[in-house]
């Protein structure tokens, strides 16, 4: 059970990536919960009868309507009718132990569940305790002729172990989401701010000009000068310069720059818990090599985001190289997609790629241009 996440209009996958990874998983998980009162009853019904077997019932249904008013609470972040209702359980599940026997330590497990969640810092306390009175309860009571219960144990552990990493999952996935997100949305206001900023910058003397040579030729033409026509080629030659200067504006809105990639990549490789070792200035690279490694900067932070698992990446950068290293499990084969798409990016450009395995663990990809050594790469 996690917290609910307000949908924008428009509902569907794509416009709601964290309601579709969080919707009917959130809810198979909780449904699936369900089935441990009903091996509750099954103890009821096993150990008890007449009227305790209808006690036993009764007790079991409360404790499936109170875990139902406990998902809502979540839901709504309401957590002081949730500490009610986990009280409730608690109460409930005390309650059915004469009438379940150890079978009533399957309500236990939700409870110890419910608990992992609530508590997620506390885990290893936590399972420690959810095992703990399966073992103990079984052997003291003696009329129940059992000793400790270790299946049962096993049952619990395994329960709240697996729900608390589901937790961990989910709110690791949401974290990543919600920073894609951000990161997006900067990244779009960065760049409409530069798309205002170069425009302003190519058009604003042009446009100057043009109202200015515009206003002198409507003068000579009206004093019937010659000049006029001078004047009006040189506005029609200052309206095609600035609709080039618009074209290359947009141009460079989807190009792909070595600053921008690294600085989209520093904040992806920080949602995704890897420590970012990332040059802060480019001016090193020769100017014709900034695309090209803009495009091995963004391939090889993909990599390490998607396959690595690593704790740790750095990218170096040199006037005729880039350089990214990481120490996690490895990456992709060699022949991938994206590592041949970037070795015939590369190749066109005169350059040559490594990439490979380094010790003691990680994986390297190097990119060199212009020199001996990108040749034989």
């Amino acid at each position: 059970m996690q917290d609910a996440v307000q949908a924008p209009p428009g509902g569907g996958r794509a416009a709601d990536p964290q309601r579709w990874a969080r919707g009917w998983r959130r809810a198979a998980l909780s449904a699936g919960m369900l089935v441990y009162p009903s091996v509750t009853a099954i103890g009821v019904a096993q150990y008890s009868s007449g009227a305790a077997a209808v006690a036993g019932f009764a007790i079991a249904g409360a404790f499936v309507v109170t875990y139902v008013l406990a998902g809502v609470c979540v839901v709504r972040r309401d957590q002081n009718r949730l500490w009610i209702c986990y009280a409730v359980m608690i109460v409930l599940f005390v309650a059915e132990l004469p009438f379940a026997r150890n079978l009533a330590f399957f309500l236990w497990a939700v409870i110890t569940a419910l608990t992992a969640l609530m508590l997620r810092r506390r885990i290893l306390l936590i399972v420690l305790a959810g095992a703990l009175p399966t073992l103990v309860v079984p052997w003291a009571v003696r009329p129940w002729h059992t000793g400790p219960d270790a299946l049962t144990a096993l049952m619990v552990v395994f329960t709240t172990v697996t729900v608390y990493a589901y937790a961990e999952m989910a709110g690791a996935n949401e974290a990543l989401v919600e920073a894609r997100a951000e990161v997006a949305r900067l990244a779009s206001e960065a760049e409409r701010a530069r798309i205002a900023r170069d425009l302003h910058d190519l058009l604003g003397h042009s446009l100057t000009v043009i109202t200015v040579k515009s206003g002198l030729a409507r003068r000579l033409a009206e004093s019937g000068s010659s000049r006029s026509l001078v004047e009006i080629r040189e506005v029609e030659e200052l309206s095609r310069q600035a609709l080039t200067d618009v074209r290359a504006a947009v141009s460079g809105y989807r190009e792909v720059s070595l600053a921008g990639e690294l600085a989209r990549g520093r904040e992806v490789l920080r949602a995704a818990g890897v420590v970012a070792d990332l040059p802060a200035a480019t001016e090193m690279v020769d100017p014709a090599h900034q695309e090209l490694f803009g495009w091995v900067v963004r391939e090889g932070l993909t990599n390490v985001v998607r396959h690595a698992h690593a704790t740790r990446c750095t990218v170096a950068l040199s006037p005729t190289g880039v350089e990214i290293v990481d120490d996690g499990v490895g990456a992709p084969a060699s022949n991938g997609n994206g590592l041949t798409g970037l070795r015939e990016r590369v190749a066109a450009a005169g350059g040559g790629v490594e990439a490979g395995p380094v010790r003691p663990r990680g994986w390297r990809l190097k990119v060199t241009v212009g020199t001996a050594e990108g040749e034989r790469a």
